[in-house]
């Protein structure tokens, strides 16, 4: 009875949203929405889409469990240097003006940290950050974090791009005007093209491994040749050359032809 329920609420959400939860591996996605919808005091799955089908703050907290938005600058700070001291400037020389796309951008973290590169190595490039949950995009636009969010940024970039007011940090107009934020379906929406890079860290881990390859697939034809793909630490693509992909370094793989 309760499989059945759950299914039904799969259903429902990707009527309502086109969200296929799915896609998503199923014992991880159950447990989190389980807890939560105890947490909230619904005793049964149809019960608590009724009230996220009718009340903004529960929907936005379905999402928020749903997408997990842990993040911080320079997340994992060796990876980040491979990029601004190999990898960009392999990018520059092949295009004066690089497009860069940070795939399920969460609070922000993330295309602020490229953006904060790109402005340190005067690179000229366009950068597009997407999330599906609009909570999270909220954020982002804002740009307020803590100093837990920016415990590996380098502290000359700190005081050079961030105000501080009590208990937070603000970004700059500076970093925030060269990020466009957008909501986007990883698994639904289409993709633009011609990207020189793509950063998609940290989110496919909680993808199907079906979803996974058809993902791959999509990434690789966003990219231009030459283009790259940056993954999380935990992520690394196993045979990368079925998608056109060959590894440039760890976790960074660049799209052949």
């Amino acid at each position: 009875m309760e499989d059945k329920d759950f299914l039904q609420f799969i259903l429902s959400v990707k009527k309502m949203t086109g969200i296929d939860l799915a896609l998503y591996k199923e014992a991880q996605m159950k447990r989190r929405l389980t807890s939560l919808r105890l947490k909230r005091g619904y005793s049964t799955f149809a019960q608590y889409f009724e009230a996220i089908s009718k009340d903004k703050e529960l929907f936005y907290e379905f999402l928020d469990r749903m997408t997990i938005n842990v993040s911080e600058f320079f997340r994992n700070p060796g990876r980040w240097d491979v990029l601004e001291n190999k990898i960009l400037p392999r990018l520059t020389k092949q295009s004066s003006r690089i497009k860069c796309w940070s795939a399920a951008c969460s609070t922000g973290e993330e295309p602020y940290t490229l953006s904060l590169i790109l402005l340190r190595k005067k690179v000229d490039a366009t950068l597009l950050a997407t999330d599906i949950d609009e909570g999270a995009l909220a954020k982002a636009k804002q740009g307020v974090y803590t100093d837990r969010s920016l415990q590996d940024c380098p502290p000359d970039l700190v005081s050079k791009y961030f105000a501080k007011d009590t208990h937070s940090y603000r970004i700059l107009d500076e970093v925030k005007n060269k990020v466009t934020f957008k909501k986007h379906n990883l698994l639904a929406d289409p993709f633009e093209s011609q990207f020189d890079l793509i950063i998609c860290r940290n989110v496919m881990i909680y993808f199907t491994e079906e979803a996974k390859h058809e993902l791959y697939q999509k990434f690789s034809r966003a990219l231009k040749p030459g283009g790259v793909l940056f993954v999380g630490s935990t992520e690394q693509i196993f045979q990368p050359h079925q998608y056109q992909l060959e590894a440039e370094d760890t976790f960074f793989y660049r799209k052949m032809g």
